[in-house]
């Protein structure tokens, strides 16, 4: 009956997501968009933000802001991270909040990336989601509280979650990208 169930979600799932389409055929570079133009955007700062959407359609790429705030998603294996390989640290592309760690990342055949365990308990936020006709629990950044996606109780353990993460949401730091940094910020 749980794989009924479980196969059932996933058809309605793939379903919807086949309807939704993002709204910009030419997704801009995320990464130097908001490095630019987005205030709050740090990969450092853990201070709560809290802008009108407004604002936020003007510091964030379509894509970006149709996933992040209007709650939108991007189409099944659309995203460059599903099946990326690379070790270091996913963010919210909305505000730089830190979310997976490469190490968390499983390939779950959603077609969407996907994580077993956050960072910390801080940087996700939890909301029931009942749109569509189902009961579903959203997950938003813990900062800015852009809509991720979805959590569900069938992955792998430790925990048995599954994030099921829009890839346009997130940014990506390579692991020695990231400690070459540190290095130089600590010679200073």
């Amino acid at each position: 009956m749980k794989y009924f169930l479980l196969i059932l979600v996933s058809v309605c799932c793939v379903f919807h997501q086949c309807q939704s389409q993002t709204k910009s055929s030419n997704p801009k570079d995320t990464t130097k968009m908001n490095k630019e133009n987005n205030s709050v955007y740090s990969r450092t700062d853990t201070s709560k933000v809290k802008i009108s959407n407004e604002e936020w359609q003007k510091v964030l790429p379509e894509d970006v802001y149709y996933i992040a705030r209007q709650k939108g998603t991007e189409r099944p294996w659309t995203s460059k991270y599903e099946n990326f390989k690379e070790i270091g640290t996913y963010y919210c592309a909305a505000c730089g909040n830190p979310l997976f760690k490469s190490d968390t990342k499983f390939e779950s055949g959603c077609g969407w990336p996907s994580f077993y365990e956050p960072i910390s308990k801080t940087s996700i936020i939890y909301k029931e989601d009942k749109s569509h006709g189902m009961v579903r629990t959203e997950v938003e950044c813990g900062r800015c509280e852009a809509h991720l996606g979805h959590v569900f109780d069938d992955g792998p353990p430790p925990t048995g979650l599954r994030y099921c993460i829009n890839g346009v949401i997130l940014d990506f730091e390579k692991a020695k990208e990231a400690e070459k940094k540190y290095k130089e910020e600590d010679k200073k």
